[in-house]
């Protein structure tokens, strides 16, 4: 019970979030960041002319990726508020995206797909595994899987800091958090310009410099939003992430330490 209380706060949390931040634009929903999520495991050329699916589209930023990458078609799964303005941005594209407000463990429902994506979902499912079993049941035989999570290691000085910090922002109101990321945004300016013109070693140096420090304040601040307000969080070890995907069937299981902070994995199912 506490865990589906945890999991439908969540939902409703990201669907609060994607109504206040709608906007997908500039590097955040650039190709060259797909790019930067999917390889080395997926190069993003292969995945011209799939049947796609995504698990937590949100408002799109994925599905606008994916169509630029050449996917055939794209089934867009979203449980929350969210599906009003996912299904609005892709009102005059209905014969390339169709968006279905179900939960993730229901995608077995519309089946089969070449390709099944969940970037930034999974870690913040109380209990992922009925969502991965339902998408290898919704592969085609030598479909993939490829989900992002965010990663134990790597993350030590950030959990030791934002750990705690979690345990008051997500109990509070998005106003008074939206107050608060722009204070804590500051700081996150200084530590940009310092990875720029330091050279040192810095903790996340390789992400601020390749992803954060290249986004617009207001998606920079997004980012910030996004970890401090969903109700449940989860940073995998790299054994747990593999597990996470293993143990629903998935073969040939590769993993990319990204920017050195978090897990790419993708898995295929065997075609026997």
């Amino acid at each position: 019970m506490v865990k589906q209380a945890k999991a439908e706060r969540t939902i409703a949390d990201f669907g609060a979030q994607w109504e206040r931040f709608p906007d997908n634009s500039g590097f955040y929903g650039s190709g060259e960041l797909f790019a930067d999520i999917v390889e080395p495991l997926l190069p993003a050329a292969e995945v011209q002319g799939l049947q796609v699916a995504e698990i937590g589209s949100g408002t799109g930023r994925i599905v606008e990726m994916l169509l630029g990458a050449g996917a055939r078609h794209i089934t867009a799964i979203e449980p929350s508020s969210a599906i009003a303005a996912l299904r609005q941005r892709f009102a005059d594209r209905t014969d390339r995206v169709a968006c279905h407000q179900i939960a993730g463990d229901r995608i077995d429902q519309l089946r089969p797909f070449d390709l099944i994506l969940s970037i930034g979902v999974l870690h913040h499912i109380p209990e992922p595994e009925p969502v991965v079993r339902a998408a290898f049941t919704a592969l085609r035989p030598g479909g993939r899987l490829l989900i992002w999570l965010y990663g134990r290691e790597g993350n030590g000085l950030y959990l030791a800091v934002f750990g705690p910090l979690r345990r008051l922002t997500t109990r509070l109101p998005d106003g008074v958090l939206d107050l608060l990321v722009r204070i804590l945004d500051l700081p996150l300016v200084l530590y940009i310009a310092l990875c720029r013109h330091l050279l040192l070693p810095l903790p996340l140096r390789d992400y601020i410099l390749n992803v954060i420090g290249r986004m617009a304040p207001d998606k920079r601040r997004l980012i910030i939003f996004d970890q401090l307000n969903p109700a449940h969080a989860k940073y995998y070890t790299q054994a747990e992430a593999r597990q996470l995907v293993t143990d629903a069937g998935f073969i040939d299981v590769q993993l990319h330490h990204r920017h050195r902070y978090s897990w790419t994995v993708i898995g295929t199912k065997p075609n026997g």
